[in-house]
């Protein structure tokens, strides 16, 4: 399916990035010379996604006046001023700003690049693998030799039929979550007003056997210490075209 809405959760306070985000919010943190956020809305927009939701509260007026800029997507604002609401409660907060039905979410500071450009791009194929019928969510993932900055945390064991169960050591197929899920907004129909982390979801899909995901095409990266900034910025060096 074409999905067209998109959250972004973008709120969080960065603290392993500090002193760099002492004066500015994570996601406007520059890797070869681009914000994070902008890899995310730039891949947000090249799959077909016209309107985004982007939470903030870390030097939210930066984050206005930045968002502010771009043109494409349309940009709304979920406010977080005044109280962080974890994953799931920021997630919750911002779909009241998107229409209801299928939803791409992605965290503000994990991205990727390198993909096929002769083929669908990953969030499409991932929006296209979403089926609502089976699924609460779909999640995107990448294995751990094709990232950068990661802990070596292996998140998920991925079955022959894309469903997904936590890993645990000695489990097939292990993978990492990548930071993008395609959702049915009516997933959270129950969901409460406050915050809370949006694992409980996933553990309640798993739990009813619908989550489920697919492996990332490209190369993955988080940036979660001013230390991981040059390994980012070498990997896409390396993933340049012609580079």
């Amino acid at each position: 399916m074409a999905i067209s809405n998109a959250m972004v959760l973008a709120a969080g306070l960065g603290t392993r990035l500090r002193p760099i985000t002492n004066t500015i919010p994570k996601p406007l943190v520059k890797i070869a010379g681009k914000p994070m956020i902008d890899y995310v809305l730039d891949l947000l927009m090249n799959a077909g996604v016209t309107r985004a939701a982007v939470n903030v509260h870390h030097f939210a007026d930066q984050m206005e006046a930045h968002l502010a800029q771009r043109a494409a997507p349309e940009i709304v604002i979920s406010d977080e001023r005044n109280a962080l609401m974890n994953s799931g409660g920021g997630l919750v907060k911002g779909l009241k700003l998107l229409a209801d039905g299928p939803v791409l979410v992605m965290n503000a500071d994990l991205f990727w690049i390198g993909e096929d450009t002769d083929a669908p791009s990953n969030l499409e194929r991932l929006a296209d693998f979403f089926d609502p019928e089976r699924m609460d969510m779909a999640l995107l993932c990448v294995r751990d030799e094709d990232t950068t900055g990661h802990n070596g945390k292996r998140d998920f064991s991925l079955g022959a039929d894309g469903s997904l169960v936590r890993y645990a050591e000695g489990m097939d197929n292990p993978v990492v979550y990548a930071g993008a899920i395609a959702l049915d907004s009516k997933l959270f129909a129950d969901a409460p007003d406050d915050a809370f982390n949006l694992n409980i979801y996933f553990d309640r899909a798993i739990a009813s056997g619908r989550l489920y995901g697919i492996v990332l095409d490209g190369h993955w990266m988080t940036v979660g210490t001013p230390e991981a900034i040059e390994e980012a910025e070498a990997a896409i060096r390396r993933y340049q075209p012609g580079g």
